[in-house]
């Protein structure tokens, strides 16, 4: 078993040192992954904000409306609306789980698979390409 190259247990870059990473980021898998991705994160991030501070604004600047009974006694508008906010954060979530599991993970899965044949490639010719991060700019380092 591999030693974790991070103090907290997580494996990051090291994990795969056979991997560029630079080329999986800029490979059309990934970017398709995180342009879906952001297509989703993004409005329903919006639309949750807009929610829970569109109730913080009620409650300061509305509170005859807030205070209405709602239903029966003793529970108003402002209890309805906050209870809501459990319940819009619920929704989100299994929206989420849903999408990630029928869009996002398999787009995961091809883009993995992309960068570790990549570097599978680049382990069979035992050769491969510094970039400039590296402080060597193109030349041909032998493993």
């Amino acid at each position: 078993m591999a030693k974790p190259v991070r103090g907290d247990g997580a494996g990051g870059a090291g994990h795969h040192p056979e991997i560029d990473w630079h080329a999986a980021e800029e490979s059309p898998e990934f970017k398709e992954l995180v342009k879906k991705r952001r297509g989703w994160v993004t409005p329903a991030t919006i639309f949750f904000m807009a929610w829970y501070f569109g109730f913080i604004v009620l409650a300061g600047y509305a509170p005859d409306f807030m205070g209405k009974e709602f239903i029966t006694d003793g529970f108003t508008v402002g209890y309805a609306l906050a209870l809501t906010q459990f319940v819009m954060v619920w929704v989100l979530a299994v929206a989420y789980v849903r999408r990630s599991g029928k869009v996002f993970d398999p787009l995961a899965r091809r883009a993995a698979e992309k960068a570790l044949e990549s570097a599978g490639a680049r382990r069979s010719t035992g050769r491969f390409v510094r970039g400039r991060e590296s402080g060597t700019t193109g030349e041909e380092v032998s493993r």
